[in-house]
C-alpha cells in the first residue's frame, strides 16, 4: 500500500466505465491499495438518460455517497430508494438492483472492494 493524493477536478472525468450514461473520475485508490479498493466520483453525462437493467455486483463492500442531485434505485427485498445529496448507502454484496432514474446534476462518491469486480446483468 502507498500514500495517494488526487487534486484533479473536472478534466479527470472519463466516459469509460460501467455505465455509458455516467462519467467517472478515478481517485487513485486502486493503485494505492494494490487493487483492493476502487474509489471514484461518478457524475451524470449531459443529455444522457439512465438505461439500466436489473443487476448485482460481486463485491466484498460497496458504499455510495451522494454529493449532488439525486438517483433512484429499486433494490430487491427493499423497494424503491431515493438517494439525494447527503445520503450514504451501503449496498450489501450481491443485492439485486435497478436504477430508475437520476438528475442531470448527479454526482456520487463510490467506494468498492475489490477494485476489479464483476457486474452480473439479469
Amino acid at each position: 500500500m502507498q500514500f495517494s493524493v488526487s487534486h484533479e477536478r473536472d478534466t479527470a472525468f472519463k466516459s469509460e466505465g460501467l455505465r455509458a450514461f455516467f462519467e467517472y473520475r478515478d481517485l487513485g485508490m486502486r493503485d494505492a491499495t494494490d487493487g483492493r479498493v476502487v474509489a471514484h466520483v461518478i457524475r451524470a453525462r449531459t443529455g444522457e438518460s439512465a438505461v439500466s437493467q436489473k443487476h448485482y455486483h460481486n463485491v466484498e463492500f460497496q458504499m455510495v455517497y451522494c454529493l449532488k442531485g439525486w438517483i433512484k434505485f429499486d433494490y430487491e427485498g427493499v423497494g424503491e430508494v431515493l438517494i439525494e445529496a447527503g445520503t450514504c448507502v451501503h449496498q450489501p454484496p450481491g443485492i439485486r438492483h435497478t436504477e430508475l432514474g437520476h438528475s442531470q446534476d448527479l454526482e456520487l462518491l463510490e467506494i468498492v472492494m475489490p477494485a476489479d469486480f464483476e457486474t452480473v446483468t439479469l
